[in-house]
């Protein structure tokens, strides 16, 4: 999954990461490519912190991090990945299911998951956005196209 966000970045220009697309939307981590990539890295790292936090980790919240080209967000995104990998390495017999909800993870914005629920949640929004940028890079084509 992380691997087909990284092909569809593939061919996005450096130049074009902060251009912005979105100019309706009110949520700050959509109105470019560089911002949804920028909000995927930090979010990637938020779920995993979360559940440190949750095993009794003491743990700091990653900042979020604007990176300037293509290549370094494909970095970013594979480190971020491994993070999430090391998580379950770490922890090899964490509980994945927890069904009483007191115990359950209640993260920074307010819901609450199982380690299993917060991992869906976690592939589901790297494929939400996927997407997203798939439409952006469609819309910066064809301005290129316009301009040309």
């Amino acid at each position: 999954m992380i691997h087909e966000l990284v092909s569809v970045i593939d061919d996005i220009a450096d130049s074009d990461l902060a251009e912005i697309v979105d100019h309706t939307t009110q949520d700050e981590d959509c109105i470019s490519i560089q911002t949804i990539l920028t909000h995927v890295v930090q979010s990637g790292y938020t779920y995993i912190i979360e559940i440190r936090k949750w095993l009794g980790e003491d743990m700091e919240y990653m900042d979020k991090i604007t990176l300037t080209s293509v290549s370094d967000y494909k970095i970013a995104l594979e480190e971020m990945f491994a993070y999430s990998e090391r998580a379950f390495s770490d922890h090899p017999d964490i509980r994945l299911i927890e069904h009483n909800a007191g115990e359950k993870i209640k993260v920074r914005w307010g819901q609450r998951f199982d380690v299993e629920q917060l991992m869906e949640h976690a592939i589901v929004h790297i494929l939400r956005h996927r997407r997203q940028i798939e439409k952006f890079a469609l819309i910066l084509s064809k301005r290129t196209k316009e301009r040309a």
